[in-house]
């Protein structure tokens, strides 16, 4: 395969926003590489198809090639790779945005373990691993825990280079959770501190982190009751999630705490032009609300 190629064209298709092109392309690259035995462009394309399939609610789609990609890395013996790792890291992710919270804990665990039989303890991958798992540890409830691994994350974000936008969609998440854990001090200088990082980039990292962030943010807003910055965060969060994944899951979810953001505003006709958006997205991929 033409790794250069491959990306240079899906990029193209997400800059464009060409979201109805890109399973197509990926399903006849996969299949390119099926015919060609090219098992290394074969694992590179099923975790992109993962990812997208994760980013546009189709979950089924992306446990299936997971469970695909991940038997052929067992067939080659590479269980204890890097590249088993990551497989398993894009199908907890998958799993974990689709509600399944225990088998994507499992996958967490089985990647924590080959890291830390491979990586340095400073490792950037560790960092993202952390990150996924105390996103699932919140939704767990078990919020102390989840605020460990976000502590742990950035200590390992803070001295790389260029990493602002990760550093604040921590700091963002890691206020969350001091919000839930009813310390509301520490939670508005994490929070101010996250701002101060995305203002110092411009707020120019159009991308799925930055789209989490404002979501974390418009949360942050509306737990301290400053409804009109959460309204405007959300709706920040909903433009860049439509501009790179069309109306999905999370888009559904942001609507909801539109409508609800609204409520508090006593805007009810913006309320209900918001629920109506929900119906009509969980209607379309199947979900009930």
């Amino acid at each position: 395969m033409n790794t250069e190629q491959f990306w240079g064209h899906l990029d193209n298709l997400f800059q464009r926003n060409e979201i109805d092109k890109v399973e197509p392309y990926l399903l006849g690259e996969l299949e390119k590489a099926k015919e060609a035995e090219d098992y290394p462009a074969y694992i590179v394309i099923g975790n992109e198809m993962i990812g997208f399939y994760r980013s546009v609610s189709q979950f089924k789609k992306a446990f299936d090639i997971a469970e695909d990609v991940l038997l052929l890395l067992e067939e080659l013996q590479l269980e204890n790779s890097e590249h088993f790792a990551t497989t398993l890291l894009n199908a907890a992710t998958a799993y974990r945005a689709a509600g399944e919270l225990g088998p994507a804990y499992k996958y967490y665990l089985q990647v924590l373990q080959i890291y830390e039989g491979l990586l340095p303890k400073d490792d950037y991958r560790f960092a993202g691993l952390y990150n996924n798992m105390s996103i699932l540890l919140e939704q767990m409830n078990e919020n102390e825990k989840a605020a460990e691994l976000s502590k742990k994350a950035l200590s390992i974000v803070c001295v790389l280079e260029n990493s602002e936008a990760e550093q604040a969609t921590t700091l963002t998440n890691l206020a969350l959770l001091y919000f839930k854990m009813n310390k509301p001090g520490e939670a508005s200088k994490a929070l101010e501190e996250a701002l101060g990082l995305f203002e110092a980039t411009g707020g120019e990292q159009t991308d799925a982190h930055y789209s989490a962030a404002l979501a974390g943010v418009g949360e942050a807003y509306f737990r301290i009751g400053d409804y009109e910055n959460s309204l405007l965060s959300y709706e920040k969060a909903l433009s860049e999630v439509k501009k790179h994944f069309g109306e999905n899951q999370s888009y559904g979810i942001l609507c909801e705490n539109c409508a609800a953001v609204c409520e508090c505003l006593k805007d009810k006709e913006k309320a209900e032009y918001y629920r109506k958006n929900v119906e009509e997205i969980y209607s379309r991929i199947g979900l009930q609300q």
